[in-house]
C-alpha cells in the first residue's frame, strides 16, 4: 500500500507540487484498496465455488451406480470434518451434494461453471479430481461405474484420462501404506503405480523422471495452490498429494538402485 501511495504522490507532485502530491497519494491509496477488495472477493468466489462444485459432483459420483448408500453419505460427512468446514460451508456442501444426486443434475454444466471460476489451472483441476477419487474410493477401490464417470469428469476439465489412473494409483499406494502393505499389494504393483503417479514410462531416463518429479512438486505446492484460490481447508489433501508424489519418486529411485 505504501508503494501505491508513494507512486501516486510522485505523479501528483509532477503536476501540482505539494498539493498535487497529497491528492496523488490519496488517489493511490484509494485505487490500492479497490484492487485489494476485488482480489479478496475474487479469491472468496473461487473458494466458495470450489467447495460447492466439489460436493455437487461428489453427489453425482455417489449416485453413478444407481443408489447412494449410507456409507457414501457417511463418507461425504467425513469430508466435511476433514476439510474443516464451518457451519455455513457445511450447509452449502450438503445442499450441493443433494443437488448432485438429483436425476436432473447437469454434470457438464457444473464442471463448466467450475472451470470458469478457477481459470483452468492444471494443478487446481487435478486437486478437484483428487477429491473425487478419494471420496468414491474410501474403501481403497473404485468401481467401474465410478471410474467411467471420473474419466468423463477428467475429460470435461481438459485433463487426460491418465490423470484418473494416476490418482487411482496414488490412492492404492496410500491405502496399502495405511494397511501396512497388506492386501496382496506386491512390490511390482507398487513400482508400476509409482510410475503412474509421476505420469512417466518405466523406460524414462533418470533425468526425465527427476525433472517430472520436480515439476509436479512445484505445481502441487500447497502454498502455490492456496494463492490461486484453493480453500485453506483443502491444504491437508494438497499436502497428502505432494507426499504421495515424493513417495513414488523414492520407490522408483530405490528400485533402480537395486537393479544396478
Amino acid at each position: 500500500m505504501l508503494f501505491a501511495i508513494f507512486i501516486g504522490g510522485l505523479i501528483g507532485y509532477a503536476f501540482g507540487r505539494f498539493p498535487g502530491f497529497l491528492i496523488g497519494a490519496a488517489i493511490g491509496a484509494f485505487l490500492f484498496n479497490r484492487l485489494k477488495s476485488r482480489l479478496i472477493n475474487r479469491l472468496q468466489d473461487v473458494q466458495n465455488g470450489f467447495i460447492e462444485s466439489v460436493f455437487a459432483v461428489m453427489g453425482a459420483l455417489c449416485k453413478s451406480d444407481g443408489v447412494v448408500s449410507q456409507d457414501e453419505i457417511d463418507m461425504a460427512e467425513a469430508m466435511f470434518a476433514r476439510f474443516r468446514l464451518n457451519e455455513t460451508q457445511k450447509a452449502t456442501a450438503k445442499a450441493a451434494f443433494n443437488r448432485g444426486k438429483a436425476p436432473d443434475f447437469d454434470l457438464d454444466a457444473e464442471l463448466d461453471d467450475f472451470l470458469r471460476r478457477c481459470g483452468r489451472q492444471p494443478a487446481f483441476l487435478q486437486m478437484f479430481l483428487q477429491v473425487q477419487v478419494s471420496a468414491v474410493a474410501a474403501d481403497g477401490q473404485v468401481h467401474p461405474a465410478e471410474h467411467e464417470m471420473l474419466v468423463r469428469i477428467a475429460r470435461r476439465l481438459g485433463l487426460p484420462e491418465s490423470q484418473v489412473d494416476q490418482l487411482e494409483a496414488m490412492l492404492r499406494g496410500a491405502h496399502a501404506g495405511q494397511a501396512g502393505g497388506a492386501g496382496g499389494y506386491t512390490t511390482g504393483q507398487q513400482l508400476d503405480d509409482a510410475y503412474k503417479v509421476l505420469g512417466v514410462s518405466s523406460d524414462a531416463s533418470d533425468a526425465e523422471i527427476k525433472k517430472t518429479y520436480r515439476k509436479l512438486m512445484s505445481e502441487n505446492h500447497p502454498d502455490k495452490l492456496a494463492g490461486r484460490g484453493m480453500p485453506e481447508s483443502m491444504r491437508e489433501m494438497a499436502e497428502e498429494r505432494t507426499r504421495e508424489i515424493s513417495h513414488a519418486y523414492d520407490v522408483i529411485k530405490d528400485a533402480r538402485k537395486q537393479s544396478q
